[in-house]
């Protein structure tokens, strides 16, 4: 489970690579070495202990858990940060059905999924997250699910993707619940205003930045270029 650690002006973050979809799990955290654990993937033991000794290892206080969508992969560790540390969890309301699925959904990729995480935040009606002196505004994104949304921080800019926009490709659509012209739009309309020099984080592979996807990614620049109709 590889562990990636990085700076930013205002805050520190860390990708911890969990379950065998390869989900991005970020640990992001300020001075006050508050923190907020975003898309918790941890599906094992060995997964949930090394969530637990890199907290342990850096002195670091959870004091929510927040996901970019409802996905189950994106979910698994979740419960155990509930149950262990007494946090709360962040979720779009209009992804429920997600989670009430993720144990059919778990079988079908083959991966055991047992309780799911009651929502205690609903960010579809929360604007912001807040950890220490750190708010990361909450930016609905739907179309890969009807629930998605993005976590951007604008002094630092950088934004939590999840599995709307990756490097050079974008969140599937063909599950149910997602929608093609919905996800462009979002990404057209909510994402590419963000600004050029934003760094995104997405909920699967490496990093990017909104300027690189504007250029190489080949669904947005469908897009723009009006090869693809969305609006």
């Amino acid at each position: 489970m590889p562990i990636f650690v990085g700076n930013t002006f205002f805050m520190q973050l860390a990708t911890l690579i969990f379950n065998p979809i390869g989900e991005n799990t970020y640990i992001v955290w300020d001075e006050t070495k508050e923190c907020a654990i975003i898309d918790a993937g941890a599906s094992t033991a060995a997964e949930k202990a090394a969530l637990d000794n890199f907290l342990l290892e850096h002195g670091l206080k959870p004091v929510v858990a927040v996901n970019t969508h409802g996905h189950f992969d994106h979910v698994l560790g979740v419960c155990h940060l509930q149950a262990r540390y007494g946090i709360p969890f962040a979720c779009s309301s209009k992804d429920q059905y997600l989670l009430d699925g993720a144990r059919e959904a778990g079988q079908i990729y083959g991966i055991p999924t047992h309780e799911m995480p009651a929502i205690d935040i609903d960010l579809a009606t929360t604007s912001e997250v807040h950890f220490g002196h750190t708010t990361l505004q909450v930016l609905p994104t739907p179309g890969h699910t009807p629930g998605g949304v993005v976590l951007f921080h604008a002094e630092e800019k950088v934004a939590f993707t999840g599995d709307t926009l990756f490097r050079e490709s974008i969140g599937r659509t063909d599950l149910e619940g997602g929608d093609y012209p919905t996800l462009m739009r979002s990404i057209l309309h909510v994402l590419l205003p963000l600004g050029d020099e934003v760094t995104i984080y997405p909920g699967h592979a490496e990093s990017s930045t909104i300027g690189h996807e504007s250029m190489y990614n080949p669904f947005v620049v469908e897009v723009l270029q009006e090869q693809i109709k969305v609006d």
